[in-house]
C-alpha cells in the first residue's frame, strides 16, 4: 500500500470526511484536524511502523494530506524514526 493511500485511510478514519482524499485539502483550516486528531494521526502512523517525533515536526507539513505524506517520506528516507 502506498504512503499516500495509508495517509488517506488514516485521515478518513480520524476525520470521517471525504475531503481528506484531496491531497491539497486544508485539514487544519477546515477544522478537520485539530490537536487531538494530530495525536491520533501520530499514534496511527506508529501502528503502521512510522514513528515520528512530534517535537521535530515542521507543523506546516500537517496542513494537507500531501504535506503529511512528505513528512512521512522524509522520516523514512532520512532515517529519522526513533529520534
Amino acid at each position: 500500500m502506498s504512503i499516500m493511500k495509508k495517509i488517506y485511510d488514516i485521515l478518513y478514519e480520524i476525520c470521517g470526511d471525504n475531503r481528506v482524499y484531496n491531497p491539497d485539502c486544508e485539514l487544519v483550516e477546515s477544522g478537520l484536524l485539530d490537536s487531538y486528531a494530530v495525536i491520533e494521526l501520530f499514534s496511527r502512523l506508529e501502528d503502521e511502523g512510522i514513528e515520528i517525533n512530534p517535537a521535530r515536526v515542521d507543523r506546516s507539513l500537517l496542513k494537507t494530506p500531501a504535506g503529511i505524506a512528505k513528512l512521512v517520506e522524509e522520516y523514512e528516507s532520512d532515517g529519522l524514526q526513533n529520534e
